[in-house]
């Protein structure tokens, strides 16, 4: 039988294996109360379980573990098995004692540090077409650093509605493992592998997580999820191309623009970064008339959109990707001011963007 072949059925096993976990875990969970209730804060409105992230986990791992060939994997597997428990951990505890954002933070970089200094994942240097390379040495070290706790937390910001950063985490890691196969010559085989059996494992889940959720990810999935995808978008980054740097920026658009978004509105506002605010983008979805349902479909259309973009990238000249670099950008700065991510009274295209809806709304009448 060939690998190929013994992957599928790995693949589909870990589907069932995970759908089994969590319906299993979300049965405990509901007998021990491990469970979100509703508050101000929050959007749904009835007791629901948390902590899915943990059958994810073990769905996620023991299929990897079982039915990975030795081969295959990485040699350096088992660091961040125990670095992605430790993220684990921290998510069990900050859904049980509701941690401080700093407290949150010394697990993640607790769990980066081990990666760094001990699976050999780094980013060492980038080149640059026409200018040569960028050697990082000691300040590859933040670089890593810096990247893990963005995606970690951008994807940890994203976990507002039911299915949404499970549906979008499912979208990037989908095209990262689509690129990593297909246009990324230095991605092994173990990459492609590990990518698609974390897709698996959320494919498993999100029929409970979906609208209406029966079982939350929690912080506990959001956090390993996103550190999952940190480290996996990390593997070929060793000496880093601007196109393959961009390619996971581009996959990881949707949550990384919410995250500067966030960042850049609570600086604006003189409030603190980890403060909690309900001006993400499926807040101002759903403040604009959308259901929960069709709020987090349209943000899957848009994860599409940021994905399809990546895809180009690999098959694009040099001043092609500078076109699309450019785009990118400029998709990203439209985006935030179409949705008033930045929650700005004085922004132009807001009032050019309302102005145009009355307009439309008046000739309907």
């Amino acid at each position: 039988m060939s690998f190929f072949i013994r992957f599928v059925l790995l693949f589909g096993a870990t589907i069932l294996a995970s759908m089994l976990l969590t319906y299993l875990f979300r049965s405990a969970a509901r007998r021990f109360r491990w469970t979100d209730r509703p508050s101000e804060a929050k959007v749904h409105s009835k007791e629901t379980p948390t902590m899915g992230g943990v059958a994810i986990f073990l769905a996620y791992w023991g299929a990897f573990f079982i039915g990975v060939p030795d081969n295959v994997r990485p040699g350096f597997a088992p660091i961040i098995f125990l670095s992605s428990m430790i993220i684990l951990v921290t998510g069990i505890i900050d859904d049980y004692y509701d941690l401080k954002p700093w407290q949150k933070m010394i697990g993640i970089l607790t769990a980066a540090n081990i990666l760094y200094f001990y699976s050999g994942i780094k980013i060492d240097s980038l080149t640059l077409s026409y200018f040569g390379t960028i050697e990082f040495r000691e300040a590859g070290y933040l670089v890593m650093m810096l990247w893990i706790v963005v995606i970690t937390n951008a994807v940890n910001l994203m976990d507002g509605l039911d299915g949404l950063a499970t549906g979008t985490s499912i979208i990037s890691l989908s095209t990262m493992g689509l690129v990593s196969y297909f246009f990324t010559s230095h991605m092994g085989v173990s990459a492609v592998v590990m990518i698609f059996l974390l897709v698996a494992s959320l494919l498993g889940f999100l029929p409970f997580n979906f609208y209406p959720a029966s079982i939350f990810l929690g912080d506990t999935g959001s956090l390993f999820v996103g550190f999952m995808i940190a480290v996996l978008s990390l593997f070929g980054l060793k000496h880093a191309t601007f196109v393959s740097l961009l390619i996971p920026v581009a996959i990881l658009g949707v949550p990384l623009t919410d995250t500067i978004a966030a960042v850049l509105r609570r600086t604006l506002h003189k409030r603190s970064i980890s403060a909690k605010d309900k001006s993400h983008l499926h807040h101002r979805l759903l403040r604009l008339g959308f259901t929960h349902r069709q709020t987090v479909l349209v943000i899957y259309a848009l994860a599409i959109i940021f994905s399809l973009t990546a895809i180009l990238f690999p098959i694009s000249s040099f001043w092609g990707t500078v076109v699309l670099g450019a785009g990118l950008i400029y998709g990203v700065v439209l985006f935030i001011a179409s949705f008033n991510l930045l929650d700005s009274d004085r922004s132009r295209l807001r009032r050019t963007l309302y102005r145009l809806l009355r307009e439309k709304d008046d000739k309907k009448k």
